[in-house]
C-alpha cells in the first residue's frame, strides 16, 4: 500500500486557515483596524464599498514597515509581537498570531503601501491568492495602507454565503465601533461608497460613545470605577429609563480587547435587578484591567472570547462596580442612614390617603435634608384629620369599611344582576372595567383594587351562559353539536370558535402577522404599496452606524410603504407610513427596530433583505395592534387568516392557531 499522507500546498493552507479567520468583510477590518493599532497609529481611515465585497482599506499613520517586513507580514506564523513562551502569557496587544494578512492575502487581491518615518521612499506589494505579484519601490507616505479588494474572488462558493450589503455593513460597523471604544486617543474615521459615515476626532470615552451611538447617550452616562488590586473595572452604563429592547449597545473590553461574555453579561444585569423594564437590555461600555497571566486570550481564532482564572471574583467585581454607580447617580433606591430625623408615627401613615400628602416640592420642606418633601409630607398625613379610603385598608387591622348603598344604587345593581341572567347579556360586556364603580353592598368587603378586579365587570354567581343564540342539537353523550350561528369570544389575546368537530383557539396577534406578512409579500412583488400620509412630517435622527444601513434599505422600506427622504447629517423626515401601521406608532422606534435585525448576531442568515423586512413589519406591527377586538372584526381576522396561503403558522414558524376535538374536550371532564 502506497503512502497516502502528504503535505498541504502552502495556498491551500492559507485557504483553510482564512475560514477561520476571514469570515466575512468585518474579519478583515476587524484585523487590519487592529494592527494599524498596534502600529501606534493616532490617525486611522477605513474605507469601504459595496460593504466591504468590493474593497475593504485601511489607512494608518503608525510605525510603518520596511521592505523586508512588508514581504514576512504576508507569511504565515509571522509576528513582530511573540519571541518566547513567556510572551504568549505578558499579551496586551491585538494582533498577535501572525495568521490575519495571510489569510487575507490567500482569499483577496491585496495592495500594500509601507513607509518607515526615517526612509525617503516606500515599498508596494501586489498579492492575489497567496502569490506575490509585484514588489517595488513607491512614493508614500509615512505609516501603512492596505487594501483588500474582491474578497473570495477565487473562493465562489464561500463569496456566495455572503448576505445582503445591509448586513454586511452592519457588521463592518460592529467592528469599527469595537475598535473606536477602546481607543477613544486615537482619531478614526469611515467612508462607505465614498460618504462619510464618521469622522472621530481623538477625545474622551464619554465623547466617544456619543459620537458613536448618538446624541440621546449625553443624558444617559453614569460613570462606573472600581479599582482594586485584583482588577479596575471603569466606563459607563445607561440610567435605566434608556434600557432597549436589543442587547446591540453592549460593550466590554478586557486589557482594551473587545470580547463577548455572557458571564460577565448576567453580573451587569444582576446589578440592575429591580430596576428595569421588562425584556429589557441595558447600554454598558466597561473597561476591565488586570494582569494579562489571569487571562487566556488565545480561545478563538476572532480573539473575542477569554477564559479567566477567577472568573467568580470578577463576577463579584463588576457586579458591585454597577450597582454601587447606580446608587451613587440616583438610579437605585435608597435610604439616608446619616440623616438625624425623627420618622412621624406609623399609626398617622396607615390612615392617610396619597392625596393628603403634602407637596414635596414645597420650598418650605427643604430644610429637612434630602428626605425633607417626603418627611413633612408624611407629617402633614399623620397630623391630618383620617379620612376612610379603600387605599387605607391595605395598611389597617380594622375591618374594611362597608357603606350602606343608597335604595337608587341598590336597585340600579339588582337590575345589572338580573340583565345578566338574560340569553346574550355577555354578548356586550367589555373587558375593561367602567369608568363608575357602583358602591359595594353592604356585608361585601371593600377588597383593594387589583389588576385583575379591574379587568372585567362583576361576574354574577350564575353558571356561564352558551356561546350560541338559539337551539342546539347534539348527542346525549355529548357527540358533535350543529351550531346555526357561529359565536367567536375572545379570552386575552386568544379567539375561540367553536366548530364543527369541537373548538378552534387563534391567537390573533400571530394570526395578524401571518395576514400582514403575506401582504407585505405581494405589496412587494407587484410594486403597488400603500402608504398613509402624515398630517405634518416628522424628522427622526440615528445613530451613524444605524443610518448607514438605513441607506442601504431605504429602496425596500419604500417598497413596503414607508416615505422619507434624507434631512441632514443621520436625519430622515418621515413623510407616509405604511397604511396597517396604528396612526400612534412611534417612527423612529418602528424604523429602529426594523434596522436592528440587521445588526444582530444569529440574524435569518439566508434570507434576502425584503424578506427580512417584511417579517419584521408583520411581527412589529401585529404586536402593536389592538388588544380587544370586536366581534365583526373577530369575523374579518378568521377569514383573511384562512385566506393566506400558510394559515397556520407565522413567518418565523409559530403557530396560529390550535384544534381541540370534541374528544380532547370531553377528556378535560372524565375523572
Amino acid at each position: 500500500m502506497s503512502d497516502i499522507i502528504q503535505l498541504l500546498p502552502e495556498y491551500l493552507a492559507n485557504q483553510i486557515a482564512a475560514g477561520e479567520v476571514v469570515q466575512r468583510p468585518a474579519s478583515v477590518v476587524k484585523e487590519l483596524l487592529e494592527n494599524a493599532v498596534d502600529a501606534g497609529a493616532t490617525q486611522i481611515q477605513l474605507i469601504v464599498k459595496e460593504a466591504g465585497k468590493q474593497l475593504v482599506q485601511v489607512v494608518d499613520n503608525g510605525s510603518g514597515m520596511s521592505a523586508t517586513d512588508a514581504r514576512m507580514s504576508l507569511e504565515r506564523h509571522a509576528t513582530s509581537k511573540i519571541r518566547t513562551t513567556e510572551d504568549l502569557f505578558q499579551i496586551r496587544t491585538l494582533g498577535f498570531r501572525g495568521e490575519a494578512l495571510a489569510s487575507i492575502a490567500a482569499v483577496a487581491q491585496v495592495e500594500i503601501k509601507s513607509k518607515l518615518q526615517a526612509q525617503e521612499t516606500g515599498t508596494q506589494l501586489i498579492v492575489e491568492g497567496s502569490q506575490v505579484v509585484s514588489q517595488q519601490p513607491t512614493a508614500c507616505t509615512d505609516g501603512t495602507s492596505i487594501a483588500v479588494k474582491n474578497l473570495f474572488f477565487n473562493v465562489p462558493a464561500r463569496r456566495n454565503f455572503l448576505k445582503s450589503n445591509a448586513v454586511e455593513m452592519r457588521h463592518i460597523l460592529d467592528e469599527f465601533q469595537h475598535v473606536a471604544l477602546s481607543k477613544s486617543n486615537i482619531s478614526f474615521s469611515l467612508y462607505q461608497n465614498d460618504l462619510e459615515v464618521f469622522n472621530l476626532p481623538a477625545g474622551k470615552l464619554s465623547q466617544r460613545v456619543v459620537a458613536l451611538l448618538g446624541n440621546s447617550y449625553k443624558e444617559q452616562l453614569a460613570l462606573v470605577e472600581e479599582v482594586t488590586p485584583f482588577i479596575s473595572v471603569k466606563g459607563y452604563i445607561g440610567k435605566p429609563e434608556s434600557a432597549k429592547k436589543s442587547r446591540g449597545d453592549q460593550f466590554f473590553f478586557v486589557n482594551g480587547r473587545f470580547i463577548r461574555s455572557a458571564y460577565l453579561n448576567h453580573a451587569v444585569l444582576a446589578a440592575y435587578e429591580g430596576l428595569l423594564p421588562k425584556e429589557t437590555h441595558p447600554f454598558y461600555v466597561l473597561f476591565l484591567e488586570l494582569d494579562p497571566k489571569t487571562i487566556d486570550i488565545n480561545v478563538h481564532p476572532t480573539k473575542t472570547e477569554i477564559k479567566f482564572e477567577d472568573e467568580k471574583t470578577v463576577y463579584a467585581i463588576v457586579r458591585a462596580a454597577v450597582k454601587q454607580a447606580l446608587g451613587l447617580h440616583n438610579m437605585a433606591p435608597s435610604l439616608d442612614f446619616e440623616s438625624n430625623i425623627n420618622f412621624a408615627p406609623l399609626a398617622g401613615l396607615r390612615t392617610g390617603s396619597r392625596s393628603d400628602f403634602a407637596d414635596p416640592n414645597d420650598d418650605s420642606h427643604h430644610n429637612l435634608g434630602n428626605e425633607g418633601g417626603a418627611l413633612a409630607a408624611a407629617m402633614a398625613a399623620a397630623a391630618a384629620p383620617a379620612r376612610p379610603t379603600r387605599e387605607a385598608s391595605r395598611w389597617t387591622d380594622e375591618k374594611p369599611l362597608t357603606p350602606r348603598p343608597t335604595e337608587q344604587a341598590r336597585k340600579a345593581l339588582e337590575d345589572f344582576y338580573k340583565t345578566l341572567s338574560q340569553p346574550g347579556a355577555l354578548d356586550d360586556i367589555e373587558a375593561e372595567a367602567p369608568d363608575a364603580k357602583p358602591e359595594p353592598l353592604p356585608a361585601i368587603p371593600v377588597l383593594p383594587p387589583t389588576p385583575l378586579m379591574q379587568a372585567a365587570p362583576p361576574a354574577p354567581a350564575t353558571p356561564e351562559l352558551p356561546l350560541t343564540h338559539g337551539p342546539t342539537t347534539g348527542t346525549a353523550e355529548g357527540g358533535a353539536a350543529a351550531m346555526p350561528s357561529r359565536r367567536v369570544v375572545q379570552v386575552q389575546q386568544y379567539v375561540l370558535v367553536p366548530v364543527k368537530s369541537g373548538l378552534m383557539m387563534i391567537d390573533h396577534i400571530a394570526a395578524r402577522e401571518r395576514i400582514l406578512y403575506e401582504q407585505y409579500q405581494q405589496q412587494i412583488a407587484e410594486e403597488s404599496s400603500a402608504s398613509q400620509t402624515l398630517l405634518f412630517p416628522r424628522t427622526v435622527a440615528f445613530s451613524p452606524g444605524d443610518f448607514a444601513v438605513l441607506r442601504e434599505v431605504t429602496a425596500e422600506l419604500h417598497d413596503l410603504g414607508f416615505r422619507f427622504s434624507e434631512f441632514g447629517p443621520n436625519t430622515i423626515v418621515v413623510e407616509g407610513l405604511p397604511s396597517d401601521v396604528p396612526s400612534r406608532a412611534n417612527e423612529k422606534e418602528l424604523l429602529e427596530g426594523l434596522l436592528e435585525q440587521f445588526r444582530m448576531p444569529g440574524a435569518r442568515a439566508r434570507l434576502d433583505r425584503r424578506e427580512q423586512l417584511a417579517r419584521g413589519l408583520a411581527r412589529r406591527v401585529a404586536a402593536s395592534g389592538t388588544a380587544r377586538l370586536s366581534e365583526v372584526e373577530m369575523t374579518a381576522l378568521i377569514d383573511k387568516l384562512f385566506a393566506c396561503q400558510t394559515p397556520g403558522y407565522t413567518p418565523d414558524g409559530q403557530r396560529t392557531l390550535v384544534m381541540l376535538e370534541l374528544d380532547q374536550l370531553q377528556a378535560f371532564f372524565r375523572s
